[in-house]
């Protein structure tokens, strides 16, 4: 059995307990009342609005149910017709060019411009055995303004071949005849060197523009995609997080045999 505390004892214990409890009143009776006096705050404002994305990162992965008619980690058949970096250059006058449309065009869909029909959410295309290409750029619908077809596979016949004629149905001064074309001592440019980095195992830069080629997957994504540029990790979602355009990866370039930059 315990001993019991002497009657002084106690007091003393309940007579210091009661002089610190005083002493903490003491120190935070100022601090509450400086609680007190200070103004009320208006609630902070709620975040505003972000608005539209920034046109050049808007959409660059339509690749949510329903936008693609195949998802951009889907393999090609073995059916398919592969696309092959030769072919993709063979399509284009130059780097950047828009390409020529490879295929025949039904009377209807050179007239009524059909293309985005099949380039909005691409898919196997039975007609071509291949993966239609999807367009980075479906906003834009007047699309043989750019990407020129084959005269004889559009079903809308030239009456002439040579370049004067052709070129003349649009680039022509109705109160002049057609001038003769001169020749000019033209050189192709050459195209960029791929898989291009600042050391071994970074990110790749990315060798070209981006105007009207902000959709990274539409490019380098799903079956239709080129041989050799298919990104194997489609499912990360801020590609210039990572990969940046050359003008701006010289800015990081470094040497690599260790002298000075």
């Amino acid at each position: 059995m315990a001993p019991r505390v002497p009657l002084f004892g106690r007091v003393l214990l309940i007579g210091g307990a009661a002089l610190g409890m005083l002493l903490v009143l003491t120190l935070l009776i100022p601090t509450l009342r400086d609680l007190g006096d200070r103004p009320d705050f208006p609630p902070a404002a709620p975040m505003a609005d972000p608005g539209p994305p920034i046109a050049s990162e808007a959409g660059p992965f339509r690749s949510r149910p329903g936008e693609l008619a195949v998802g951009p980690e889907v393999e090609r058949r073995a059916d398919a017709q592969p696309r092959s970096m030769e072919i993709y250059r063979s399509l284009r006058a130059y780097p950047g060019a828009p390409p020529r449309i490879p295929h025949g065009l039904t009377e209807e869909e050179f007239r009524k411009n059909l293309c985005n029909s099949c380039h909005v959410r691409g898919g196997f295309a039975p007609r071509f055995s291949a993966y239609t290409p999807v367009t980075p750029h479906p906003e834009y619908t007047d699309c043989l303004q750019c990407h020129v077809p084959d005269a004889m596979t559009v079903g809308v016949g030239i009456p002439q071949l040579s370049a004067d004629v052709i070129c003349s149905q649009c680039h022509v001064d109705p109160d002049s005849p057609p001038p003769s074309l001169v020749s000019i001592d033209w050189s192709p440019m050459e195209w960029p060197e791929l898989d291009q980095r600042a050391m071994e195992g970074s990110p790749t830069w990315i060798p070209h523009t981006l105007q009207l080629r902000e959709n990274c997957l539409a490019c380098h994504g799903g079956p239709s995609a080129v041989d050799g540029i298919r990104t194997t990790h489609p499912e990360r979602a801020d590609c210039r997080s990572c990969h940046v355009p050359v003008e701006e990866a010289e800015v990081f370039t470094r040497p690599l045999d260790g002298g000075s930059p």
